[in-house]
């Protein structure tokens, strides 16, 4: 199989995707409350197998279940999302007992799980993240049960402190994290080196009870669950920290190198649910004595969302063929997929919208459901401001290494 087509078990695969998406998951997700964690369609992913399968399957897998499900239910293919990007870390870089204690569970869709970089003021330049891990020899034991709600009752209860001495103390704020703060644990970047930039970063795993760590809702554009975190010095231990410690910035690049390129896979989902409304609407649609489809404008319009769609499916599907052949140029090519990928559905789903009319406008049409949903991956993981950064300093480095 090359990066350029699929087999025919991944397309059939595919097809069976999108219809579980919209005969099972999608009821589901109309039951769930906006901006909260909808843990019966977690359980329902976790049920069906797919949580699972983001431990076991490379990065196209990951693409091609993301597309899937963002065809038919965009909530079912984020809450699959999300518990990928926050357990990721625990399964590549975490020790057995992290894994043995948290993995079981997020792939039963009995914990919910984050990924925790994110600050109000190191958004884009993740390596200035300022959340403080100061060193603390003394024993944790602040009792706290602020933040607790929201955790499920399937989660067996956790110690209230590390069961050892605390080395460190979380100190500052996250912002803008995905299933905050109703996640069971969060993957947490701290700074456990001050003035080191990305070298001085620790990635820890983070229980939702302990003492200390406390959240809030956030009303955002989308209705995805997101939130702030508060750290009044949080006690974690050599035992909490996923790879090595000052090491963490290696923990969240590779996590987002793997995620970015399936993030184009969930706005290539959007863009081609855009594109098939769109050609149902303009073929049945009469308007100046015949089918919208027969203006050239329209039908040329329709041809450029759908070359568009296509160009950024085969970058998308090349950059997590890169990934799963570990290739070097992963970095760039996953940034370029990402960036194609949420640009291109940015401009289908709009142009969708303008060819459906006012009706595209209402409430609970599929459109205007896609148009909200579409904004936020060109910021997420990586703004596409930053993926052109990224892929220029990538090409500079090529350059000057020949």
């Amino acid at each position: 199989m090359t990066a350029f087509s699929l087999e025919p078990a991944q397309l059939a695969w595919c097809a069976e995707l999108r219809t579980l998406a919209a005969e099972r998951l999608h009821p589901l997700a109309d039951k769930g409350e906006p901006g909260q964690v909808n843990r019966a369609l977690v359980a329902e992913l976790g049920g069906l197998g797919l949580l699972g399968r983001l431990f076991t399957s490379g990065a196209l897998d990951l693409c091609l279940m993301r597309e899937s499900l963002a065809y038919a239910c965009t909530e079912a293919e984020t809450a699959l999302a999300l518990q990928g990007l926050g357990a990721h870390p625990v399964h590549a870089y975490g020790t057995e007992a992290q894994r043995a204690r948290w993995l079981p569970r997020v792939t039963a869709g009995t914990a919910i799980a984050a990924f925790a970089l994110s600050e109000p003021g190191a958004g884009s330049d993740a390596a200035a993240l300022e959340l403080r891990a100061d060193a603390d020899d003394s024993r944790g034991g602040r009792s706290s049960d602020a933040s607790q709600a929201g955790r499920s009752s399937d989660t067996p209860a956790l110690t209230a402190a590390p069961d050892g001495p605390a080395r460190w103390r979380l100190t500052g704020e996250k912002c803008w994290i995905s299933n905050a703060p109703e996640a069971d644990f969060y993957t947490v970047f701290a700074r456990t080196n001050p003035g080191a930039g990305a070298r001085g970063v620790t990635a820890f795993l983070v229980p939702a009870d302990r003492p200390g760590l406390t959240g809030r809702g956030l009303d955002m554009l989308s209705p995805h669950p997101i939130g702030a975190l508060d750290f009044d010095a949080v006690p974690v231990t050599a035992d909490d920290v996923l790879g090595e410690a000052d090491r963490g910035f290696r923990v969240a690049m590779g996590t987002l190198n793997l995620f970015r390129p399936s993030v184009g896979a969930f706005a290539v989902g959007m863009a081609q649910a855009a594109l098939d409304a769109t050609l149902a609407h303009t073929a049945g649609r009469d308007a100046f004595g015949g089918k919208l489809r027969d203006l050239q404008a329209v039908s040329h319009q329709v041809a450029e969302m759908a070359l568009r769609t296509e160009a950024a499916r085969l970058m998308v599907h090349a950059a997590a063929s890169a990934y799963d052949a570990d290739d070097p140029d992963v970095p760039r090519r996953s940034a370029m997929a990402k960036l194609l990928a949420t640009e291109t559905a940015q401009y289908v789903v709009d142009s969708a919208v303008q060819l459906h009319g006012a009706r595209a406008l209402q409430r609970g049409h599929l459109l205007e459901h896609l148009y909200r949903e579409v904004r936020a991956p060109r910021i997420y993981e990586g703004a596409s401001e930053v993926q052109r950064d990224i892929i220029a300093k990538e090409l500079y480095a090529r350059q000057e290494a020949r």
